[in-house]
């Protein structure tokens, strides 16, 4: 049978999208502009999320292989490459929503009312696929739990609600992935189970260390300094920089069952960025750098918005109920979800520091 003609807007479902601006009125000919831009400005901000949801499971899944093909590293990259460019697009938006003036938003805000864009399940679902537990997030309000703010207003669990609890069920997070997957790195070329890996992480650990407080005492101006103040002080800074690496990099932060687990992963981190050079750490190395830039977008998306709601309402309590801009800057301060892929940023040295690489012949090229 012979396929139907396709037009642009059927395809695309233009009649259907294009009715679907009139909010709470029954025709959008009762609203003014500023209502329709914020409307419309929300509504593409939920398709960007949808994307990033696609492109995080994808990327999760991806991780979530053991082992993780090499040949598909280039794929993960492309997908975190995305996702950051996502969120400067959803930020970009607040650009547009500043040509609003306060009482032009205040026209029609009352609507809103106890409605909130925390109630956008999509961005709930961001947060639990790239790895934000529970635990770490800010109250909202009188909700005993973000996830309360999802149930609808009778307390039954609307579509949102049971959306977020799904996505929980979801599991493993990218953050989970990731780390499942940077355990698995030849540290030193050996691999954990093999006989001797402990003995050879830690080994990697201690050499690296005693570089790293090498090279901070040459840049610190040690040699150069006669006063015996300055000396002492500077000799006691790099001492406690030293531990502080040390006691990272040994886990210390973490309960004693974990500490293993958390020092191998840890180590995986420098040994890659460190030696990123050889073939069998390229690519996992921009895996690392694309992970970065993933969270830096989201966090400037974070930052850019309540920069938007200062500059349009001020201070005031939000529409559902939260503390309204304290309530974002909080989120764009706390909401770190790879805290070890940026700490390990503090502990690199430059090349000429490193240990001496071994077992280099692991990290070339298969033969074919």
């Amino acid at each position: 049978m012979r396929r139907k003609p396709t037009t642009y807007w059927d395809y695309l479902g233009l009649d259907s999208l294009l009715g679907l601006q009139s909010g709470i009125a029954g025709d959008e000919s009762e609203l003014i502009n500023d209502e329709v831009m914020f409307i419309v400005v929300h509504q593409i901000d939920e398709l960007w999320f949808k994307l990033m949801i696609r492109e995080l499971v994808a990327v999760r899944d991806l991780f979530a292989q053991d082992p993780v093909p090499e040949t598909s590293l280039g794929s993960a990259v492309r997908g975190l490459r995305r996702l950051a460019l996502l969120f400067h697009k959803v930020a970009g938006h607040f650009d547009l929503m500043e040509t609003m003036t306060t009482r032009d938003y205040l026209s029609f805000r009352d609507k809103l009312s106890p409605a909130s864009g925390f109630q956008s399940a999509q961005l709930r679902e961001v947060e639990i696929l790239m790895g934000l537990d529970s635990s770490e997030r800010v109250p909202l309000g009188h909700e005993g739990s973000y996830l309360e703010a999802l149930r609808a207003a009778d307390g039954t669990e609307s579509p949102s609600y049971t959306r977020v609890k799904q996505r929980l069920a979801d599991v493993p997070s990218l953050r989970d992935a990731v780390r499942a997957w940077l355990y698995r790195t030849p540290i030193q070329g050996s691999r954990p189970g093999e006989e001797g890996d402990d003995e050879a992480v830690r080994g990697f650990v201690d050499a690296y260390v005693n570089a790293h407080q090498r090279e901070q005492a040459a840049g610190m101006g040690l040699r150069w300094s006669s006063n015996p103040k300055d000396r002492e002080r500077i000799e006691k800074r790099i001492a406690q920089e030293a531990e502080s690496a040390r006691a990272f990099l040994l886990g210390l932060d973490r309960p004693e069952s974990e500490r293993a687990a958390a020092m191998r992963v840890r180590a995986a981190l420098v040994f890659i960025e460190s030696y990123r050079e050889l073939p069998l750490l390229t690519w996992p190395r921009e895996v690392l750098d694309g992970i970065v830039a993933l969270e830096q977008a989201s966090l400037i998306f974070r930052q850019r918005h309540a920069r938007m709601v200062e500059r349009v309402i001020g201070r005031r309590t939000g529409t559902g109920g939260s503390a309204g801009v304290d309530y974002l800057d909080q989120t764009a301060l706390q909401y770190r979800v790879f805290r070890d892929v940026w700490a390990v940023r503090t502990l690199l040295i430059q090349k000429s520091a490193l240990p001496p690489l071994q077992n280099a012949h692991v990290y070339g090229f298969a033969a074919t």
